[in-house]
């Protein structure tokens, strides 16, 4: 695990989003950022590893199961917010996450609360990665293999504007909107692109990572 001074200096004045407030239809109507994996739901593996990665703030989104999930997290230094009306979609929420951040972030992480394989490093080489973008960058994506990943980091400016631009702007439609200040970070790090929709997904991972994942009694049938 890198814990590289420096870099915990540099990210001092970022701001983390997790979105959490969806319903998981396709996993049973069950909130998938609680799976757990060795024992510790994936909220709550990914909230600590913020805080390791030397994130100074953490909003957490909640929307559907914002009670159960809750109680996942309610002991760890996290801004909780509800959507009331996560049927409104994702960029909903990122608004609200958005709008509860502190005026004095710099920069803004922007992650899925079930990542399943994000862990402390990922996170650092992303923000390393964003403390390096190239003269005029914005916002950077992790691309693997060509395909875009998360966690995805931006300026304050960006979340500025992406408050200013309506209900259905959000940080995919700011990087359509300003292409050359987006950057696509190439890397060949699988664990950006790790996604788990479905209880098929949770068992391909298990097959082809050695991860697995479990959901806790309560949820387990």
């Amino acid at each position: 695990m890198n814990s590289n001074p420096e870099l915990q200096m540099n990210t001092a004045k970022v701001g983390a989003v997790l979105l959490a407030a969806g319903s998981a239809s396709r996993m049973g109507n069950r909130p998938k950022c609680l799976l757990e994996r060795d024992g510790v739901p994936l909220i709550r593996r990914l909230i600590l590893a913020l805080h390791e990665a030397g994130v100074g703030e953490v909003v957490v989104v909640l929307g559907h199961y914002a009670d159960r999930i809750a109680l996942a997290v309610q002991d760890l230094p996290v801004h909780l917010v509800r959507n009331l009306q996560p049927e409104d979609g994702q960029i909903s929420s990122l608004h609200l996450g958005l709008r509860a951040l502190s005026g004095s972030t710099d920069a803004v992480l922007v992650a899925l609360a079930d990542q399943a394989l994000i862990d402390t490093a990922d996170l650092q080489d992303l923000l390393e990665a964003y403390r390096l973008r190239p003269q005029g960058a914005q916002v950077v994506q992790p691309s693997v293999e060509g395909l875009p990943g998360n966690p995805v980091v931006f300026s304050d400016v960006v979340r500025q504007q992406i408050l200013a631009g309506g209900t259905q702007f959000g940080c995919r439609q700011w990087q359509v909107a300003h292409p050359e200040q987006s950057h696509a970070w190439v890397c060949a790090n699988p664990h950006y692109r790790a996604d788990v929709d479905t209880q098929q997904d949770v068992e391909a991972l298990a097959q082809l990572t050695g991860v697995e994942l479990v959901w806790p009694a309560d949820l387990s049938s």
